[in-house]
């Protein structure tokens, strides 16, 4: 953690400790169980089905190979499918296991109603056309059919299948206002778009995500005085282990960004909704911040970020305390001229020796001033879409 500003360097040990009590409790559950007493390793896998079975091997007392003999596999695939908590496994193959570990599963009917998506019931036509419209504009879709209906059944497919592996808890977070079903529809049709795409990347490239390494944080903080750090910026996260897709937003959604989980690798989602250097850095972080602090507590369901939103709660405070120290390290803002400053050279000098673009800086005056007709000309607006939402070329 060398080289951390203080504030960052708190927000990451608070994360570490996390870390370290979520694996001294997976260790004592083990080591409970080896005993004979499940309770806590039962209490550990919840209502997840693919952990659930993972803990049914350890009570049965079967290691890897045992159960693979009993399905008559080989043992690399019980390997694979616990390491994925069972994510990818078929219906036909879960089933299989979990008879053979003697698991049966019962739903309640008052569960059973609460789960099931209706979108048909939900949605007028004017939502779905809308986000119809949308999707053929930034081809999510087959474009050479016409037919509305065919793509409306397509997309309500899609963030089905979507809904049915990942859930909608995301949708109470952060202030979004989820009476509105027209923003429900849209957000989650455009996470299930960021999901597929980040799907395909992780398949193709398999990024390995270390929660204890944060010793880039600062590389790619200096990436922003580069003309394309932002395609940078998206190499480095890949290369440790973070997906980072820009997808526009659809019309009326208002977020800036996102940040959840597909299985066990981290997503970043971008709407690139405001076009500038300023949101682009401040926005990234932010989500980075959600990423490094907040890994085991609550990126599962996913951080969906307003920044118009008033509504700020322990972890937005969390990771915008965590974006800002990175940036502008808060015991070296709290004494510069430059948050003071009414022409641009205190600001540029403050860059030069934060090693960092000066929209940046210029961002944050034009925010805590609360004055957004100041240097307007400063933030670098229209330089950062035509890099990511133009860019055809994936990460290697």
């Amino acid at each position: 953690m060398e080289g951390l500003p203080q504030g960052v360097l708190q927000g990451v040990r608070r994360s570490l400790t996390t870390e370290l009590s979520e694996l001294q409790l997976s260790l004592k559950s083990y080591i409970q169980a080896r005993t004979g007493d499940f309770t806590l390793l039962r209490k550990q896998a919840g209502n997840d089905l693919g952990t659930y079975l993972i803990a049914a091997r350890i009570i049965k007392g079967l290691s890897q190979k045992e159960l693979a003999r009993k399905l008559g596999l080989r043992e690399q695939a019980i390997q694979r499918w616990e390491s994925e908590r069972y994510r990818s496994i078929s219906l036909f193959n879960y089933q299989k296991v979990a008879r053979t570990l003697g698991v049966h599963w019962q739903v309640n009917d008052s569960a059973a109603a609460d789960a099931v998506w209706h979108p048909a019931y939900d949605i007028n036509r004017s939502d779905l056309s809308k986000v119809v419209r949308h999707a053929r504009r930034h081809a999510w879709i087959d474009i050479s059919d016409t037919s509305d209906e065919n793509a409306i059944s397509t997309l309500v497919r899609y963030v089905g299948d979507h809904v049915n592996r990942y859930g909608t808890p995301s949708l109470l977070r952060t202030g979004l206002n989820v009476g509105d079903c027209s923003q429900d529809w849209s957000l989650l049709s455009w996470k299930a778009q960021v999901t597929r795409r980040a799907e395909a990347l992780i398949a193709s490239s398999k990024p390995r995500y270390y929660p204890l390494n944060v010793s880039w944080l600062m590389e790619l903080v200096r990436l922003s005085v580069l003309a394309d750090g932002p395609l940078r910026a998206r190499q480095l996260l890949h290369d440790n282990g973070i997906v980072l897709i820009a997808e526009p937003q659809i019309p009326g959604m208002n977020v800036d960004g996102a940040a959840f989980l597909v299985d066990s690798t981290p997503v970043i989602g971008l709407t690139l909704l405001r076009d500038s250097i300023d949101n682009f850095w401040f926005t990234l972080l932010h989500e980075v911040g959600h990423v490094i602090l907040h890994y085991r507590t609550g990126l599962s369901s996913g951080f969906f970020d307003n920044f118009e939103s008033q509504e700020v709660d322990e972890f937005e405070n969390e990771a915008n305390q965590f974006a800002g120290n990175l940036l502008i390290p808060d015991e070296i803002w709290s004494r510069t001229p430059a948050r003071i400053a009414k022409n641009a050279e205190p600001v540029e000098k403050l860059a030069t020796q934060l090693r960092i673009n000066p929209a940046i800086i210029f961002g944050r005056i034009r925010m805590e001033r609360e004055d957004y007709s100041i240097f307007s000309n400063k933030i670098g607006r229209g330089t950062v879409r035509k890099l990511l939402l133009d860019d055809s070329s994936e990460v290697i």
